[in-house]
């Protein structure tokens, strides 16, 4: 296929995608609406329990798994460019178990209450101190196992310590939260947890757009791309920088998504030529679709227990996760 003319029809089809997925999880649910109780404010109506159950409950729900899914599938392009790396996303290098435990640290110590961005700053907080100790050890560590290695050993730890956490919680209320963290879910969030979180989700993926370029370099080898003009100590920053805003703010909004990260960015790096840099949009949108999707498809499903969102994405890519490690290592034989 021509790379020009996919990267023509690839953003557009796929943003189209997101505003119908979006559109159509504001139908689904317990409640029947129609399509005219969400194009009612359009023509001045006056509001109505259908209206209520729309804008306060099923859209945020919607806008916050399609975010999440922008953050996720950005971030994971953004690191296996970085570190020239398919296996490399926030969930398998431990990002997102630690900017979970900086989440879980406030919910803990009562911080919540404090501030209004105590939790998503905790989170990517928890979030920039991972992909910096990545980025550290990828400059002296060659081998990609290595690194993986040290992703799980970092994701074990932000686990053991959630798990310590956990052992002296003050309340089974703080179980159940934790629960989420954990399991990884967009239900009951509000349009407050958009207002606090969301900005710095999209500064996050700003400055990951804004980086891609040097992303393109790096395909050619560090040292030819510094000879060509990178700033590589720069480049780094900005990746480091944008996926800790990104994951974190994700984190905070949804708790653990994993492999959306690995799993999207394979997908799209046939459409736009395997350019790293030009995969972060399109494996963004893509991802965003993914989750809104999963998400309708969790309200479709009849329990008295509602499955998590972090649950569907394990199940799809971890076997897709384990299908890409093995090719890599046959290739690698």
């Amino acid at each position: 296929m021509n790379n020009n003319s996919s990267k023509k029809w690839l953003n557009p089809c796929l943003s189209a995608s997101a505003v119908i997925l979006v559109f159509s999880s504001c139908l689904v649910g317990p409640v029947k609406i129609q399509v005219l109780d969400i194009l009612a404010p359009l023509f001045g109506q006056a509001n109505s329990i259908e209206q209520t159950i729309i804008f306060q409950i099923r859209l945020p729900r919607a806008l916050s798994a399609f975010f999440v899914g922008l953050a996720l599938g950005a971030s994971g392009a953004a690191l296996q460019g970085l570190l020239r790396n398919p296996l490399a996303e926030p969930g398998v290098l431990g990002v997102s178990a630690s900017a979970s435990l900086g989440a879980t640290c406030v919910l803990y110590f009562g911080y919540l209450n404090l501030a209004v961005y105590a939790l998503p700053m905790a989170s990517i907080i928890g979030a920039l101190t991972a992909t910096t100790l990545i980025a550290i050890t990828a400059i002296h560590v060659r081998s990609i196992t290595t690194l993986i290695l040290f992703g799980v050993g970092l994701s074990s730890f932000s686990g053991a310590a959630m798990a310590l956490l956990l052992n002296f919680a003050p309340n089974p209320f703080f179980f159940s939260d934790l629960a989420n963290w954990l399991l990884g879910s967009v239900e009951n969030r509000t349009l407050n947890d958009l207002y606090v979180t969301v900005p710095f989700l999209f500064v996050g993926i700003g400055i990951l757009l804004f980086a891609q370029r040097g992303l393109g370099a790096l395909t050619i080898g560090e040292e030819a791309a510094v000879s060509i003009g990178l700033n590589l100590q720069k480049q780094r920053i900005l990746i480091v920088l944008g996926t800790g805003l990104a994951t974190g703010s994700a984190v905070a909004l949804a708790g653990i998504i994993g492999f959306i990260g690995i799993v999207i960015p394979h997908v799209i790096r046939p459409f736009v030529g395997y350019d790293p840099g030009r995969s972060i949009l399109p494996s963004a949108l893509l991802a965003g679709v993914f989750l809104t999707f999963a998400d309708i498809g969790i309200k479709l499903i009849n329990s008295d227990s509602e499955l998590k969102l972090g649950v569907v994405s394990a199940i799809v890519g971890a076997p897709i996760f384990i299908w890409i490690a093995l090719t890599r290592g046959a290739e690698n034989a």
